[in-house]
Formats: C-alpha cells, structure tokens, sequence
C-alpha cells in the first residue's frame, strides 16, 4: 500500500493548492487492473517503471516477458495469475466449507483494509489515531454479528455445549448491540473541534464500507453453509464471465460498451453472456452428481461431528416440466412425440444466475472502476500481480453472492428441519418437553398422528 498512499497524499496536496485538474493527472499506483477493469488507457500516463512494492513474482515474469509488447506481456502475467488463483479455489473446495468460511473472512479483513486506506488518506486522518482504532472496531464488532448469526444459526447446539461459549450463544445479539453501542461512545469522545466534518465523514465512510464488505460477505457465508454448489457455481461463472469477456474483447473488440471503462466492449459482453450460460448448464450438472456439493452444513449429534449428507431437496431432483406449445409443435413437425422433458431444477436456476453474472455482474466492476475514477487511483492495491488488490477480484463477487442469497431466500429455501431441531436442542430439557408435547397435540388434531402412537 505504500505506493497506494504516497498517490494519494500527493493527489490531496495538489488538490489543497487548488490543482483540481482531475482529468489530467497521473494515474494511481498500479501498472494493471484485473480483467474486469481493463481500462487503462483511459488514464493519461502509465508509469514507466514497476512499482517498489511490486511483487517478486511478478518481477521474474516481467524479466522473462520482456520481449513482448506491453499489451501481450500484461495479457500473460494476468492469464498466469488467474489460474493460479482458480487452482487455490479448487484446494479450498476439497479441504470443505470451513476452510471457505475462514479464507472468506481473511479476504473480507483485506478488502476492508484496502478500501479504509484510501479513505484515511484522501480525508488525511493520519492526525487522528483514534478513529483508525475505531473503523477496525467497528469491523470487529460487525463480524462478531455477522458471523456468529452463521454460526449459531447452523451449530448453535455444538457451541452451546461449551461452558466459555454458551453465553455468547444465548446473549449473542445482547453483546452485538453492546459492542456497537461502545464504539459509537468512543466515537463521541474522540470529536475534535477542529476536524467535526472530516471525523463524520469518515465515520460515514467506514459504514459505507461495513455494508458493502462486511454484510456482503456475510451472505458469501450463508451460500456456503447452505451447499457448496451455491457459492461455487456463482463463483465459477463470475469467473468465466470475466475471463470470456475478456478474450472475446481481447481479440473481437470493436463497439465500446460503457463511458466508465473504454477497454469494455459490446463484442466482449455478449460473448462472455452466451458463454457464461453455457458454462454455467454444464457445470451445474456435473456438481449436483455429488452429495458433497448439494447438502448444507450440519452438527450430527450421533457422530458428534460436522456433516455433509443429507436428505436431497427438491431442486436436485430430477423433475417433469411440460414443454411450450410452440416447442411441441415444432417437434411434431419432426416426427417426434415428446411432451414433456426431465431436468434439474437447479440448471434452471443456474440460467437465472449466469444471466445476472453475465448482464448485472459486471457492473459491480463498474461501481468499482467509478469508485478508482473519482480518486485517480488505478487499482485498488497490488497483492495480485496483473490483477490488482483483493477488491479489485471480489467487485462483482460480492454483488453476486448478495443476489444468490435474495434469490435462494426468495424462491428456494425451505424450512430445513435440522435447524428446528438444533434451535429446540437449544432450549431448557423442560422446555424442549413442552416443544414435543405441542408439537405431538398439533399432529394428532390434524389427523398426522393416530392417538395409539400419540400416548407411547
């Protein structure tokens, strides 16, 4: 980030003796953006020389890649890193839900960072310690809801077992609010007369950032504990969409696509679309084969473990759906005598979801290329060589996993009776009784349950 900062430093103090010239600035402190966020030739001036805190790697690639020209180098170093990130998600996948819930949280902690930099120094906070302390409060206090609503909500018995933790179980939104309630006091004291609006509007800007870090990868959490399909499916298609646009762009782009990020062509969003469809059908069917990818995350308190099998919901069953009339016609005119036809559910729903990553994901890059206008920065940092920061990965990521949570909420989910039966778990024995015997009145009344089987 010390590139990163000292762009910025320089860009407010040019600005403070009124050099607000903003479209004819250098650029930020990166030589390249990910692949959803080409566009760099919409900045003025590139910088001639790498970075001081360029990576190793990609220094060895530069040296190796030097014979080629600028825009085939980048393209190399960018396809490099690219598969090695998707092999990183591919062992984060066989090691299970966990070690995704874990990697997402360190991502999250960085974004968090790499966003909460740039606003400490445009707004130069650097002469207010104290609110630093309090933004990485407010990301802890926020985490602390977030995700143990996740945890409770799926191992609320496990952790309730366990005499350190089984208060932060029962009184968890208790202490949540608690800790909010002590950071917003801190706040109050440490206003400085003199820096009101700038304190404020960063406090605003921390918020601004919980919301779109925090809250969103809160869901990434829920997609996981709910299957592994529903976070690797969107995952993988934001993926292919980014890297298809990309190539289609690459090679076909003529017709630019959007003001915000010349390099964006209409060549390559209708070919990354068409592809991320079909990459999405296939990909979908192949996973819901295997019980590991379908079945939420459970406690079976007869193994006393964690476990991943289940009984299969509906939209991982092989279900009949009438065809249109026009289709039938149409295969009558063919000789052929079909009606009906068998699918997945779930490769239905996977058409919605590449259709979004294809034609609304990509505009959580967008947001995030505005975002880096409105500063003159060109990338968020430079963890990954070729690529960017982290945010400049998880842009469209996160927007995605928001719509598979409404989505899955809205129009999937049902009541899994192995959280009622935590949630009981959870209670006093006496009143776990009193849940079985209402529970036993109910179905006898309704006829469910015979009134020989009620009595034993």
């Amino acid at each position: 980030m010390s590139a990163l900062s000292s762009d910025l430093r320089q860009r407010t103090s040019q600005n403070t003796h009124g050099n607000e010239n903003t479209d004819k600035q250098t650029t930020g402190p990166s030589i390249q953006t990910s692949a959803s966020d080409t566009d760099e030739d919409d900045l003025p001036v590139k910088p001639s020389k790498p970075m001081a805190n360029q990576t190793q790697s990609s220094d060895v690639l530069d040296n190796a890649l030097k014979d080629l020209s600028p825009r085939w180098r980048n393209w190399m170093i960018r396809g490099i890193f690219t598969w090695v990130m998707i092999l990183g998600f591919a062992v984060l996948i066989y090691f299970g839900p966990l070690a995704l819930v874990l990697v997402t949280f360190a991502l999250q902690i960085k974004c968090f960072h790499e966003i909460i930099t740039i606003g400490y120094i445009v707004y130069r906070s650097y002469d207010l310690p104290w609110f630093r302390t309090l933004s990485w409060y407010f990301l802890f206090a926020s985490n602390f809801f977030f995700f143990g609503e996740s945890m409770i909500g799926y191992f609320g018995v496990l952790l309730a077992r366990t005499d350190f933790l089984r208060p932060f179980v029962t009184y968890h939104r208790f202490i949540s609010f608690s800790l909010y309630t002590a950071g917003l006091v801190g706040f109050v004291c440490s206003l400085v007369k003199k820096h009101y609006l700038k304190q404020f509007t960063l406090f605003g800007w921390t918020h601004v950032t919980l919301l779109l870090v925090v809250t969103q990868s809160h869901f990434i959490v829920q997609n996981v504990l709910e299957g592994l399909v529903w976070v690797l499916v969107p995952v993988s298609m934001i993926i292919c969409n980014d890297i298809m646009a990309y190539m289609f762009g690459f090679f076909f782009g003529r017709t630019p696509l959007i003001k915000l990020s010349p390099k964006k062509t209409w060549e390559g969003f209708i070919g990354g679309a068409f592809s991320t469809i079909i990459f999405g059908i296939i990909l979908s069917y192949c996973l819901i084969q295997y019980d590991y990818f379908v079945c939420p995350v459970s406690y079976d308190e007869s193994k006393e473990s964690l476990s991943m099998e289940c009984e299969r919901s509906h939209v991982f069953l092989v279900s009949q759906y009438a065809l249109p009339e026009t289709i039938r016609a149409f295969f009558k005119l063919l000789g052929i005598q079909k009606t009906t036809v068998s699918i997945y559910p779930f490769v239905l729903h996977s058409i919605a979801m590449s259709i979004f990553a294809s034609v609304i994901g990509p505009f959580g890059g967008f947001f995030a290329s505005g975002f880096k206008r409105a500063f003159k920065i060109k990338d968020f940092g430079d963890t990954i060589p070729g690529h960017g920061g982290i945010m400049d990965r998880f842009d469209c990521q996160f927007l995605m996993a928001t719509f598979v949570h409404v989505y899955y909420s809205s129009f999937i989910k049902v009541l899994n009776p192995q959280n009622i039966v935590q949630t009981v778990m959870m209670l006093k024995p006496e009143q776990q009784l009193q849940v079985f015997m209402m529970l036993r009145d109910k179905l006898t009344q309704r006829g469910l349950l015979d009134n020989t089987t009620a009595s034993i």
